[in-house]
């Protein structure tokens, strides 16, 4: 255990929280990007709806107390929770949320997920060598980032085929009108799946911060304040939008239409559900981004904007390594002093 003053310990817990609310902006596009882009809700409603299914994650999480295997991985399944020290966790948390400001700044939805997990990365590398890393945790979630977007493409290409099927007898308005509902419904299911993942990654931080410090009794798990404390924190910050990034996935990616909005939503819920149950730190960001190609490539390929999509996967790739040679560098930095 790693002996820390109670001022200092409060100080990287609101660090932590302060990140989370940054996922929460950096990540707002994820929910409400459909609905603003087919102008279902306006920007203002849209942000206010998915804040608030954000923190009805935490409701679903007292249910199952089984999908917050996430907050695990984070905690003790990336970096060997008995070798992470506060200095890992500072640099850590300004990696992720050095790399979070700048692809918000610059309107590119990259992953907050996996900043944070490149973060933990290279601050705990710096700080115990490559003998830290739980390798088994680190190689599901790096394989996360190429099978979520993909899968999530072909689910969605599924489900626009599916539904086409079942509105194929039904009048235009009809149609329109049950697409739109189920198009809310679907995105009120996504802002719940990525508050759900998305809040657990801080939680695992925290979690293990206390527990390096001493201040955990017990068994490794997540204090109830400490859940409902990470749930506020992205909800605030969905609340505040990030509207650079809303554009890119709404507007720039491709057009869509109430029946690929709900397609996109569907196919993203059951994703980041499925890798929640399953303990993957998924990015949810890859994730709908995937669906809403798959979506806008069921009615045809040439609707997709290729050139877009084609920088948003360069992105990917280099989070993780960009965010864990600023996480290095910021441990090696707590060093000096």
């Amino acid at each position: 255990m790693h002996e820390l003053a109670l001022p200092l310990l409060i100080g990287l817990i609101a660090v932590a929280l302060a990140f989370d609310f940054l996922n929460g902006l950096h990540d707002a596009a994820n929910s409400i990007a459909t609905v603003v882009a087919t102008r279902l809700l306006s920007p203002v409603k849209a942000v206010a709806f998915a804040a608030f299914f954000n923190f009805m994650a935490y409701f679903l999480s007292i249910i199952f107390p089984s999908l917050h295997k996430v907050a695990e991985t984070i905690g003790k399944g990336i970096i060997d929770k008995d070798l992470v020290t506060p200095s890992v966790v500072f640099g850590a948390l300004i990696g992720a949320m050095f790399w979070n400001v700048v692809t918000w700044w610059r309107g590119i939805p990259s992953s907050s997920s996996h900043a944070l997990v490149g973060g933990l990365v290279g601050a705990g590398v710096a700080h115990a060598g490559l003998g830290g890393i739980q390798w088994a945790g680190l190689n599901k979630t790096v394989v996360a980032i190429f099978l979520s977007p993909m899968l999530g493409m072909l689910l969605s290409m599924l489900i626009m085929l599916a539904s086409s099927w079942v509105f194929s007898s039904a009048t235009p308005r009809g149609a329109e009108g049950s697409l739109k509902f189920l198009h809310i419904a679907s995105s009120a299911t996504y802002s719940i799946s990525h508050g759900l993942n998305d809040a657990q990654k801080t939680m695992g931080i925290i979690t293990v911060l206390l527990y390096s410090t001493g201040y955990l009794q017990g068994d490794f798990h997540v204090p109830h304040w400490v859940a409902i404390s990470c749930y506020v924190a992205i909800s605030l910050g969905t609340l505040s939008g990030g509207w650079k990034i809303i554009q890119t996935m709404g507007t720039r990616i491709t057009k869509l239409s109430q029946h690929q909005g709900f397609s996109a939503s569907t196919g993203g819920s059951i994703m980041v559900f499925t890798a929640s149950a399953l303990g993957i730190p998924v990015s949810t960001t890859h994730t709908i981004t995937g669906c809403i190609i798959g979506a806008g490539t069921a009615r045809r390929t040439s609707s997709v904007r290729w050139g877009v999509a084609s920088n948003v996967v360069v992105a990917w790739i280099i989070t993780i390594p960009a965010s864990a040679i600023v996480g290095a560098l910021f441990y090696w930095l707590t060093t000096l002093f």
